[in-house]
C-alpha cells in the first residue's frame, strides 16, 4: 500500500503492539496527519504517489544521510571527580564553543581517574573507524551507522532490533555507506579537534564533519558522530536518596524547599549516611502565570533551571540589598518566615507562585546591587558561553511578562524569535531580558554548589539530574527552537491494559529529520548543560530515544501512531557527553517496552531502573522474583514519586485513598484483596528470606517500619549496582508527591515530606529521626555482606568515611508507562 510505504520512509508506524501476539492498525488519518507533521502531503492518492516517488528519489540519489554515527571501543568508567568547572562546552554544538585540550578532551574535561581505560594525557583519544573501506570498496567490520534514517548496530542476540525496524530508509553501516559511494570520490573530514582528514580512519571521539565529492561533481555534507561504544559504568555498587527538593523543607526554607536545602541534603546525606547520591526531581524551569502548573515533568525549558529553587540568602549580593533597603529586607524575611510556617505547622500546601512572588520581589533588590567586578566578569563569562540559547530564553521570559506565558497567543511577529519585531521587543525589554539572564546564572551557580558539596561530602556520583520528556508547547524551549518541534502534535501513550484511553501528556515532539539535519545540535546542547551539574542523569521514559507516540492536536490519544527516533544517534550522542562528562545514565524504562529496546540500552551501557513491586516472573508462575534472579545494571528502589509511599502500600492505604477520591474501576473490595494478596506474596518471601527482623526499637517484625526495612534489605540481596531509598519512606510518609491520573482531587507535587501521622518534617527533624537513620543502618549492614551472602557483586560501599572505594549512583522516580 502506497501510505503504509510513504510511512515507513519516514519512520512513521501503520501499526502497534499493545501487548505480545495482538497488532492494532494506527488510522490512515492519523498516518496522513503525522506525515504532514513532518513536511510530508499525503492528503490524496495524487499526493501519496507523488511524495513516495520523491522520498524514493531523494533516498536512492544522495551520497550521504545527514548523521552518521560510528562507535568507538573504549571502555568507560564513571566516578571520576566531575565538578560543574569540568563540564564546559566542548567543539561543534554551537558558535560559543572553544577548541579541545592538547590531548584532545573537550574543555573542561577532567583527566581521567586512575581506574579508567581512558588514554593518559597526550595519547589520541579512542579511535573509531579502524580500517574504514574507501569509496567503493568493500566493507570492514567497524561498527557504525549511518543516521538520520536508520540506525542499527547488531542486535542483541534473540531480540528484535528496535532502531532498524523495517522499511526505514539508510545504510545501517558506515562502512557499507562509504563503500556505496562512487569510485574515485574523495571525502574531507574536519574534526573537532580542528584537523582535516582525507579519511575516516583511526578518528577521535567527536561531532565532525564530513563532506564528499563524487566524480560527476555531486557533493554531500553529513555530521559524522564518534562515540564510546558503552556509557560510563559505576565502579561498584552504591545506596542514595531520592528526594523532590520542593518537598523538602528547612527551618531556612522560604515555603518549600530549595538549592540552598540541597546543598545542606547532600553534605548530610554523604557524611552522614554514607549515601553516595542525591536524585533529585527535573529542575527545569516551569511556565510562570497563576496557577503554575506545579508538574516538574511539563516544563518551560529543559535546559535553564528554575530560580524559584534559588535560596536568596546566599546569593552574596543580599547581604548588600540590607544595607540599602533594610525595612523591606525585613519584611520580606518576616513573609518568607509566615510561608514557611503556614506549610510546616498549619497544614498550608505549598505554593509556588507565593513562592516566586515572594523571591522574584527580593531579587528584585538583589539586581540593584551592583556586582564587584570579580562577580562581573564570571556573569559575562556566562552570558558568552550560553549566547544566544540564553538570550532566546530570558527573552521569552521577558515577553512573557507583558503577553502571557503561552508565545502562541503572542501578536503575530513576535512569534518567532528571529524577527525584526522580536528584536525591537528585546531592545525595549533588554532590562527584564538582563534580570532573567541573571537569575539563569544565580541559580546555575547554587546547583554547581550543590553538587560540589555532594563531591566534598565524598560522594561517588553526588546529584542525579532526572531529564523529563519534554516541553511546555507554550513554554520558551518550544519557542525557541520552532523548527525543531512538529506543529500540531502531542506526545503520549497508546492505549493499552493499563489504559484504554491512551495518554496525552501536553508535549510537542521533536522531528526526528529536523534534529539529524542539525547533527542533533539542541539535543547535544541540552545534555551538556545538565551534565553540568550531574553526577548521572536520569532519562524519564528512556524508550523515547527509540520511538514516541504522536497524537495529532484535537484528537484522543486512542487515534495516535508511533514516530521512529534514530535511537543509535541519540544513544550516541548521549554516550559521548556522558563520557565527556564522566556521568552516569539511568533510564526509566517501566511499563510496557518495545522487544529489542533493554537490550539495546544495556548493549550501550545505560542501566534500568526495577521497582520492587513491579519485578515478578510474568513470564513464569507471576510470583514476586528472587533476588538472585533480578538484572544488575539497574537502579533497584522500592516506590517512585508516582507509586504510593511504601507505607502506604504496605497498610492498604493506596487504595482507600484512590477509593475516598473515586479513581476505582472495581468494588473497593476487590481492589483491597488484590492489594493484600500482593503485599502479602511480597512479605511471604522476605520472611523465607529471613529479612523479617523487627527493629532495633523493639517493634516485632509485623510492622510496618520493620517490613520497610525488611525490603530494603530485600534490594540488597539483589545485584543490582544501586539502591536507591525514597526519603518519605525513611519517616512513614503515606502520601504520594503525585497520583496519576488526577488533577484537582490531588495536591500533586504540592505535599512536604510528613511523617506517618502526616505532620510536615523539616530537614533538621529528618537529621534527628531514629527512624531514618534504622532504615540507613540497614543499608550500612550491607557492606559487610559478601557475594556469597547473596549481596550481589562486591559489596556496598558508600561515604567518605567507609573504607572502601566503591562510589554510588542514582536511582529513578519516574512514571509507569
Amino acid at each position: 500500500m502506497p501510505l503504509s510505504r510513504l510511512a515507513a520512509l519516514h519512520g512513521v508506524a501503520t501499526s502497534f503492539s499493545p501487548s505480545p501476539g495482538r497488532t492494532v492498525a494506527a488510522s490512515d488519518a492519523a498516518v496522513v496527519a503525522v506525515l504532514a507533521a513532518l513536511g510530508v502531503a499525503a492528503g490524496t492518492p495524487d499526493a501519496i504517489r507523488t511524495a513516495l516517488t520523491a522520498r524514493e528519489t531523494e533516498l536512492r540519489e544522495r551520497l550521504l544521510p545527514p548523521t552518521l554515527v560510528c562507535w568507538s571501543g573504549a571502555p568507560t568508567a564513571a566516578g571520576i571527580d566531575h565538578g560543574p568547572e569540568a563540564r564546559e562546552s566542548a567543539p561543534g554544538a554551537d558558535e560559543n564553543e572553544r577548541a579541545p585540550d592538547e590531548d584532545g578532551r573537550a574543555p573542561g574535561e577532567n583527566p581521567p581517574a586512575p581506574h579508567e581505560d581512558r588514554p593518559e594525557a597526550g595519547e589520541s583519544p579512542p579511535a573509531c573507524g579502524g580500517d574504514a573501506p574507501a569509496p567503493g570498496g568493500s566493507p570492514s567490520v567497524a561498527r557504525a551507522t549511518a543516521a538520520g534514517g536508520s540506525a542499527g548496530a547488531a542486535p542483541a542476540q534473540g531480540a528484535p532490533d528496535p532502531a532498524a525496524p523495517p522499511g526505514f530508509p539508510g545504510d545501517s553501516s558506515l562502512d557499507s555507506a562509504l563503500a556505496a559511494l562512487p569510485a574515485g570520490t574523495r571525502l574531507r573530514i574536519r574534526t573537532e579537534q580542528g584537523e582535516t582528514r582525507a579519511s575516516a580512519e583511526q578518528l577521535p571521539l567527536g561531532v565532525h564533519e564530513l563532506e564528499a565529492t563524487a566524480p560527476d561533481g555531486r557533493t554531500a555534507r553529513a555530521h559524522l558522530v564518534v562515540a564510546p561504544t558503552r556509557l560510563p559504568a559505576a565502579p561498584g555498587r552504591t545506596y542514595g536518596l531520592l528526594v523532590q527538593v520542593y518537598s523538602l523543607l528547612s527551618r531556612r526554607s522560604w515555603g518549600m524547599g530549595d538549592l540552598g536545602d540541597l546543598a545542606e541534603l547532600t553534605a548530610w546525606a554523604g557524611r552522614a549516611l554514607g549515601a553516595g547520591f542525591v536524585q533529585v526531581n527535573p529542575m527545569h524551569a516551569a511556565v510562570p502565570g497563576a496557577p503554575t502548573d506545579p508538574s516538574p515533568y511539563r516544563p518551560s525549558s529543559r535546559r535553564y533551571p528554575d530560580p524559584v529553587y534559588l535560596r536568596v540568602e546566599d546569593v552574596p549580593e543580599f547581604a548588600y540589598a540590607d544595607e540599602r533597603d533594610r525595612d523591606r529586607v525585613r519584611t520580606l524575611l518576616e513573609r518568607a518566615e509566615r510561608l514557611r510556617e503556614s506549610v510546616l505547622n498549619k497544614g498550608a500546601l505549598i505554593d509556588r507562585d507565593a513562592v516566586w512572588e515572594l523571591k522574584r520581589e527580593a531579587l528584585e533588590l538583589v539586581r540593584d546591587v551592583p556586582l564587584g567586578p570579580g562577580r562581573r566578569a564570571a556573569y559575562c563569562d556566562f552570558l558568552a558561553e550560553e549566547g544566544e540559547a540564553l538570550e532566546d530564553h530570558a527573552t521569552w521570559c521577558a515577553l512573557a511578562e507583558v503577553y502571557g506565558s503561552d508565545w502562541q497567543k503572542w501578536p503575530a511577529g513576535l512569534r518567532d524569535p528571529r524577527s525584526a519585531e522580536t528584536a525591537r521587543a528585546r531592545g525595549e525589554l533588554m532590562d527584564r531580558v538582563d534580570f532573567h539572564s541573571r537569575l539563569a546564572w544565580l541559580t546555575d551557580a547554587q546547583l554547581a554548589t550543590a553538587q560540589r558539596s555532594a563531591r566534598d561530602a565524598g560522594m561517588g556520583v553526588g546529584l542525579v539530574h532526572d531529564l523529563a520528556v519534554g516541553v511546555h508547547p507554550g513554554g520558551a524551549d518550544a519557542w525557541a527552537q520552532q523548527e525543531y518541534f512538529a506543529a500540531g502534535m502531542s506526545v503520549g501513550a497508546p492505549p493499552d491494559a493499563f489504559s484504554v484511553q491512551g495518554q496525552d501528556w501536553g508535549l510537542p515532539p521533536w522531528r526526528p529529520d529536523r534534529l539529524a539535519e542539525s547533527g542533533y545540535a539542541p539535543y547535544r546542547r541540552l545534555l551538556r548543560a545538565l551534565f553540568r551539574y550531574a553526577g548521572a542523569l536520569r532519562i524519564d521514559h528512556v524508550m523515547g530515544l527509540f520511538r514516541l507516540w504522536w497524537i495529532p492536536q484535537g484528537r484522543p490519544a486512542t487515534e495516535g501512531t508511533y514516530v521512529r527516533y534514530d535511537a543509535e544517534a541519540m544513544l550516541a550522542i548521549l554516550a559521548l557527553e556522558a563520557y565527556r562528562a564522566g556521568a552516569l545514565v539511568i533510564g526509566e524504562d517501566l511499563g510496557t517496552v518495545e522487544p529489542g529496546v533493554r537490550e539495546k540500552l544495556h548493549e550501550h551501557g545505560v542501566l534500568g531502573t526495577s521497582v520492587l513491586w513491579f519485578e515478578r516472573d510474568w513470564d513464569g508462575t507471576g510470583l514476586p522474583l528472587p533476588p538472585e534472579s533480578w538484572r544488575a545494571d539497574c537502579l533497584a528502589t522500592a516506590t517512585t514519586h508516582d507509586l504510593p509511599p511504601t507505607a502506604s502500600r504496605l497498610t492498604g492505604d493506596h487504595v482507600e485513598l484512590r477509593d475516598r477520591l473515586g479513581l476505582l474501576t472495581r468494588p473497593v473490595e476487590e481492589e483491597r484483596a488484590e492489594a493484600a494478596a500482593d503485599v502479602g506474596e511480597w512479605l511471604a518471601l522476605l520472611a523465607r528470606l529471613g529479612l523479617l527482623q523487627g527493629t532495633a526499637g523493639g517493634q516485632s517484625e509485623d510492622s510496618e517500619e520493620a517490613q520497610i526495612q525488611g525490603l530494603h534489605r530485600f534490594l540488597l540481596r539483589t545485584p543490582a549496582r544501586m539502591i536507591g531509598v525514597w526519603l518519605p519512606d525513611t519517616v512513614g510518609d503515606r502520601r504520594p508527591q503525585n497520583l496519576p491520573g488526577t488533577w484537582d482531587q490531588y495536591p500533586n507535587w504540592r505535599l512536604p515530606v510528613a511523617d506517618a501521622e502526616g505532620r510536615p518534617v523539616t530537614l533538621e527533624e529528618l537529621a534527628a529521626s531514629p527512624r531514618l537513620h534504622a532504615l540507613i543502618d540497614v543499608l550500612r549492614a550491607g557492606r559487610a555482606v559478601g557475594p556469597g551472602d547473596g549481596c550481589g557483586p562486591d559489596v556496598l560501599d558508600s561515604g567518605p568515611d567507609s573504607g572502601g572505594a566503591s562510589p554510588r549512583t542514582a536511582p529513578p522516580g519516574a512514571r509507569p508507562d
